[in-house]
């Protein structure tokens, strides 16, 4: 495939069985009598950005849970970086899971903290000690790369929430992880905001060449970011292709997340 270099368009990949970064084989998660991931194949590629799209309670978020180890599956298998999770000692998981930045829909900020504080606290709490210097260094390097350095020291809750969003990917990335997962990024913004979101997670692919997971209900979002989408309907993948592909479907339900 055209690796495309120009502003603001996602990167495309070469998808090829050696670039695979996550894989899902026959993943099932239910809770109680309620069956949510029913049975999930999925492969993710190194540098792609994948939109995950599906109506409330199918499974989106239960997916990329699962990924970052906030949820345990119940049946089959997840393999990271070409590791079977399944078969990981704790100390070997804990360092594959140093490699995933999850960026949540709250931020998951420290109201009571400055923005430089916020920045701080996840490399103050890395087993390996970090002099301030580079401490100062990578603060302001992640601010800069999402537009806040003009508000290092402000107080967390006095940001906007377009700030908030900038603020808590800063916050992720500071961590420097190959593969993001996005739940909602652009959630509750309004659409200058959203398309800001968007903009800034096509440059973190670039500039990091991150393998991101992006899940939305904002098509405008999913079109800007998304390389490859995949629809997600009563816990499978129902349909997969380009945003294009996809708005064309011959399945009207396919069709009727894009019709916007």
């Amino acid at each position: 495939m055209k690796i495309m270099v120009e502003d603001n368009k996602p990167i495309t990949t070469e998808t090829s069985e050696k670039s695979i970064v996550v894989e899902m084989k026959n993943l099932k998660k239910s809770f109680g009598e309620k069956k949510v991931l029913v049975d999930i194949s999925l492969k993710i590629y190194k540098g792609e950005n994948l939109v995950i799209l599906g109506k409330s309670g199918t499974g989106k978020s239960v997916l990329i849970k699962c990924i970052v180890g906030l949820l345990e599956w119940d049946e089959g298998d997840l393999v990271l970086f070409g590791q079977n999770v399944s078969n990981l000692k704790r100390n070997e998981l804990s360092e594959i899971r140093k490699k995933i930045g999850f960026l949540f829909q709250s931020g998951a900020l420290y109201d009571s903290m400055t923005v430089r504080e916020n920045l701080e606290f996840p490399l103050r709490r890395q087993k390996v000690k970090i002099v301030n210097e580079e401490i100062n260094l990578r603060v302001k390097e992640a601010l800069e790369n999402v537009g806040l350095s003009d508000a290092i020291d402000q107080m967390t809750s006095e940001l906007s929430g377009g700030m908030r969003k900038r603020l808590g990917l800063a916050r992720t990335l500071i961590l420097k992880p190959e593969i993001m997962l996005y739940d909602e990024p652009t959630t509750g913004l309004d659409p200058i905001t959203s398309r800001e979101i968007s903009e800034l997670i096509i440059q973190v692919q670039k500039k990091y060449e991150t393998t991101s997971i992006i899940i939305t209900h904002d098509i405008e979002c999913a079109k800007l970011t998304g390389n490859r989408i995949i629809v997600l309907k009563e816990g499978v993948c129902y349909a997969e292709g380009s945003f294009e592909e996809m708005q064309n479907s011959t399945d009207k339900w396919v069709r009727s997340f894009f019709e916007y």
